[in-house]
């Protein structure tokens, strides 16, 4: 069976990265699961990161990018505070 297509979202949450802090309506950018997208995803990251609505802490950046560029997105949500990244499965 052929794998799902995936795309992703990041969302702004809060500290214990509760689903109901995690506003659709106010993160609307999704991201396919294509290298471009994948930059796209981690720019994401890093002008929230500069805007100081996630927070990274040091030394953990360079594991946020590995996995967004070349691994599975949402295992860099683990070292994000305050953001996370969702996958959605397409059709």
């Amino acid at each position: 069976m052929k794998d799902p297509k995936r795309a992703f979202v990041f969302f702004n949450c809060d500290e214990k990265k509760s689903r109901q802090s995690m506003n659709i309506f106010f993160n609307t950018e999704i991201y396919r699961d294509l290298k471009v997208a994948r930059k796209a995803l981690l720019a994401k990251v890093e002008d929230e990161l500069a805007a100081g609505r996630v927070q990274v802490a040091d030394g953990d950046m360079a594991k946020v990018e590995a996995a967004i560029l070349s691994g599975d997105p949402t295992e860099a949500t683990a070292y994000i505070q305050y953001g996370a990244i969702e996958a959605l499965h397409l059709n």
